[in-house]
């Protein structure tokens, strides 16, 4: 079979040097035969590089991380010829209480861009009417200071002000909170907090992370435990286990002690994103390393 193809090949490759004539070809031991002809790809020229536009541009972005610290990040695109050494990068949002300076401040070359981290404040404007993309970045630097507007293409300041602001309004009927200690259970702490005595909040459910989930109760994840804002302090006991055992799946901790707590409150549905402390991260995750034989 590769003998066949061979020979198919070599057809098709003489046929292409005989220049289309109806004349015999002559064999290569003919003694008057000539030089044979091979033909060579010549590669496309690349296309030219378009000009610097002189221009700076800037887009929000987040990562796993950033969330779990807090923070967001305002990437810089210098798209000029000359560099930038930026002295004071200030991020303004009429969705936000007040601007936002940049961390992390250091020269920009031409042709590059940089992220500069930006801490989310703790209390968002939440009854904004303002557009979804409407901040803008004032770059400072020698040469003056410089307004830019910030695209946000996955919506990271809309996203954060939904679930900061339902954050807010559930604590305003309790406070809830994961126990450090959650070696096999994950303990929910539901202290209520009196501001709203006829209040009443439901935790209908609560999901599993990418690294850690239910046991063999998964209905024990669906609690519709029914929290009054008079109420005494609880707790809310779920088996949990690790749900991967891969290095990988260890290794995206930005999220892995992060669990979804959908909750009804006077009958409006939401869903907040409840982190654990650094110490019960830290120790639940030691925890599920041990399980898993990775330690």
């Amino acid at each position: 079979m590769r003998r066949a193809l061979a020979l198919g090949l070599a057809a098709v490759l003489l046929g292409g040097c005989g220049g289309g004539s109806d004349e015999p070809t002559r064999s290569a031991s003919t003694p008057d035969a000539g030089p044979t002809q091979v033909r060579t790809l010549v590669p496309l020229p690349a296309p030219p590089e378009e000009p610097p536009s002189g221009r700076l541009h800037a887009d929000m972005r987040q990562s796993s991380i950033d969330a779990a610290l807090g923070q967001m990040q305002v990437w810089l695109d210098n798209d000029r010829v000359a560099g930038l050494d930026p002295s004071a990068v200030t991020y303004r949002d009429p969705r936000l209480p007040r601007p936002v300076g940049g961390q992390r401040l250091r020269p920009l070359p031409a042709d590059t861009e940089l992220g500069y981290p930006l801490t989310l404040p703790a209390r968002p404007v939440c009854d904004s009417s303002a557009a979804a993309e409407s901040g803008v970045l004032l770059v400072r630097s020698a040469q003056g200071t410089r307004r830019v507007p910030v695209t946000d293409p996955t919506d990271v300041v809309g996203r954060y002000l939904a679930q900061r602001c339902q954050e807010l309004a559930v604590a305003e009927v309790a406070q809830l909170r994961w126990a450090d200690d959650a070696e096999g259970t994950l303990t929910l702490q539901v202290r209520p907090t009196g501001r709203r005595p006829d209040a009443t909040l439901v935790i209908d459910a609560v999901a599993g992370s990418h690294l850690l989930g239910y046991g063999d109760d998964p209905a024990a994840w669906e609690p519709a435990l029914v929290v009054r804002g008079d109420d005494p302090p609880t707790t809310l006991p779920l088996p949990l286990t690790p749900t991967r055992c891969d290095g990988h799946a260890f290794a995206e901790g930005g999220g892995a002690t992060a669990f979804r707590v959908s909750y009804t409150l006077d009958d409006t549905p939401g869903r907040i994103l409840l982190r654990m402390t650094p110490a019960g991260a830290a120790s639940v995750l030691d925890w599920a390393a041990g399980v898993c034989g990775l330690e």
